[in-house]
Formats: C-alpha cells, structure tokens, sequence
C-alpha cells in the first residue's frame, strides 16, 4: 500500500513538474518579421497591397491572443519586426537571411512583386522557411517549386491568365460583339515579358490578328502617339500588358484621345481603389488582370477590418485578398502542427485544404490554381468575369 502511495506521489509530482516545464517553455511571443519595399519605387505596390495586408493579420491575430500552440496548450501573440529594404533587391535578400540566422525568427513573410520573390526564393528554402508569396506569378513556378520546394504561389501563373483572357474574347467573338483585331501594348519589363509570351501564340490559335504592336519602357510619361496608332488601326480589342503607373498613364491618355475599344484591357493597377478614385464612373467597362469576389466568404468583415487597421485604406481587387488567404493558411497550418516546426508546417501547407476569404483554398504543386484571372469594373465595383467556373462570376459586359 505504501508503495502504491509513494508511486501515485512520484507520478503526480512528475507530472507537475512536467506542466512547470512546458509553462517554461512556453516562447512568450512568436517571432515573425519580413523585410518589404517600405520607401522606394517598389514601394508603391507594397504599401498598397502586401504591407497593409500583413500589419491587418498580425492584429487579428494578436486581439484574438496570438496563435493557438497545441504543444504549450495557449495562445502565444506574434511580436512582429519589419524591415524596409529601400527597393534594393540585393538588400533584402542579405537581410531575410540575417532575419533567419541571426535573429533567428520563428517565421518570414514574403517580399512584395515577382522579382523580389523569385530573388530570395532560394534562401528561404536553403533554410527551410515557407515562403507564401500572394504578389507574385511566372510561368517557370513549377520548375521553382521543384528546386525551391517551401514555396508556395497565390495568384497562379501568367499563362492562365493569357487563356482565360483569350477564351473570354473568343466567346464574344463567337458572339459578334468584337472583330477578330487587336491592339497590343506590352511594358519592356520582366511582367510585360511574362505575359506577352504566351499571349501571341494563344491570340493566333483563337484567330485573332495583332494588327498594332508596341513595347514602351517602364516609367515612359506620354504613349498619346501610340494610342492614336492603336485608335486608327480598328481593333475592337486592345490588351495592355501593364505595370501600374503606366497602367493609369494609358487609360488618362485613352480618355483624352477618346479612344475606347470594346474590350479595353490593362494589367496591374486597374484594380486598385486608387484607380476608381482617380478615374471615377469612367472605370466602368474596363477589364484587368485579376479579381476577386465581393461577396466571398467574410470579404465584407475583411474589408472593414482592413480600413480600420490601414487608416481607412480599402484594399486592392485582386492580390490583396490573396495575400491575406495567404496568412490564413499559414495559421491554419502553424495551429494544426501545434508548434513552430518549419518543416511541418511546410508539409501542411503543401497538403492541406484551408477556409480562407477566397473560400476553401488548396495548393496544387505550390500554385493555387483557383484564382481569378479576368476582372471588370461594373457599376462601380470591380468583380471577377473569368474563370466562368468561379464562385460569383459574372457575364463580361461590351457595348
């Protein structure tokens, strides 16, 4: 009998002093930083769309009590830290890794743009941190995934954005609404390659005929000769492979030279608040690269969450709903590991199905293949038109 008590003593004792160990253990914030264009000209994408994204998760996250370690059985709140890498590329990259060897944080959060990802793509693998890019795509993803297996992409590959657009116009060439000509302005940049590169060939395959083509370089201020040029040449259909200030640079010259096509297409920028904000009701009608659903799954909670955080800045139609998926997977994974285990929750995100703004949400091959890659502006909102599969589509609208 009074082996059996000092047995029970020992065991209790143990196992008190096992719930003091995990108590000590327990990390008292979990460390999370990224390094971000917060100055420069990268800037303007990052604060617009990533930067608000980020600062807008770590405080749901922390008003909630930080994420749910399984491992400890409590909340631990995320202590974030947050670099500006001035635009310079090079930068970043030495300073994500000093980030990860010297800081030694818990988890990284991506850079802003394709460039900056695909650049400091091979440090977060070389020290096994998953990297979750949301403002990003190429078409050579799937080789990288191979090479560089912690990362994972949320806006899909250009290609797919090619096909959609060029199924899109098919149909309403079927439909007699456009003529089979088309009016091409492709920005000499990494992304103007990216995209004008499989849209040839898929132009020509659907029997459409480029009878104006033109590149013009990053940051050029006046394109009003080329529009005029694409104006006379009578294609009902101009596509613009654009960056941003470009991309609102085209449409003020295409308002003052009364050029207007039936489908008017542009890529980055057209989705962005500050595009409405600049052109008013003249957006309506213009399509763009990417979308998103107004009506998804909590979008609306997200919205006025976001504007709360980012002092009344809504966020972007496209790539800022991706990039906040994004953060949710990773919470998602990091609480179902139940501990900062950088492998296992790698493993997790690569194989798991998570709820997410843009609905259930699953990589395939590190792409997330179920995006949104055609948008227009209709009455006054920005709504996703192809895939015609997606949850809330709506038809493509020319008059």
């Amino acid at each position: 009998m009074r082996k059996h008590r000092l047995t029970l003593a020992a065991a209790l004792t143990a196992l008190a002093l096992g719930s003091g160990v995990q108590a000590q253990e327990a990390p008292k914030s979990i460390k999370i930083g990224y390094v971000i264009s917060l100055s420069g000209p990268q800037s303007a994408g990052a604060m617009l769309t990533t930067v608000p994204n980020y600062r807008l998760w770590v405080d749901d996250v922390n008003k909630a009590g930080g994420l749910m370690l399984k491992k400890y059985g409590k909340r631990i709140p995320i202590e974030i830290t947050e670099i500006d890498d001035r635009s310079n590329n090079e930068d970043m990259v030495r300073l994500v890794e000093r980030l990860m060897t010297v800081d030694k944080v818990d988890i990284v959060l991506s850079p802003w743009g394709t460039g900056p990802n695909l650049q400091v793509a091979p440090t977060f693998a070389k020290y096994g941190y998953p990297q979750l890019v949301g403002t990003g795509n190429s078409d050579q993803i799937p080789e990288l995934v191979k090479r560089f297996p912690t990362t994972f992409w949320f806006l899909g590959m250009p290609s797919d954005y090619v096909n959609a657009l060029v199924a899109m116009a098919s149909d309403l060439k079927k439909q007699g609404k456009i003529n089979d000509q088309v009016a091409l302005f492709v920005v000499q940049h990494p992304f103007g390659s990216e995209f004008a590169t499989p849209a040839k060939p898929a132009l020509a395959k659907a029997g459409f005929k480029i009878v104006y083509d033109t590149t013009y370089p990053l940051g050029v201020s006046d394109l009003s000769a080329q529009i005029k040029a694409a104006k006379a040449s009578g294609a009902d259909t101009m596509i613009a492979f654009s960056y941003p200030p470009d991309t609102f640079m085209l449409t003020e010259q295409s308002i003052a030279n009364d050029y207007n096509p039936k489908v008017k297409y542009l890529g980055v920028g057209v989705a962005f608040p500050p595009y409405k904000g600049k052109f008013g009701d003249k957006v309506n009608g213009i399509f763009g690269l990417g979308a998103w659903n107004p009506d998804g799954p909590g979008v609306k909670d997200y919205v006025a969450r976001h504007k709360a955080v980012n002092k009344g800045q809504e966020p972007d139609r496209w790539a800022s709903s991706n990039t906040y998926a994004s953060l949710q997977v990773l919470q998602q994974a990091i609480e179902q590991v139940g501990e900062i285990d950088r492998a296992k929750i790698t493993n997790a995100i690569r194989n798991g199905t998570f709820k997410t703004i843009l609905g259930d949400t699953k990589l395939d091959s590190g792409v997330l293949r179920k995006v949104w890659f055609v948008g227009q502006w209709q009455n006054g909102e920005y709504v996703g038109v192809a895939p015609a599969d997606m949850p809330g589509v709506k038809p493509a609208i020319v008059k």
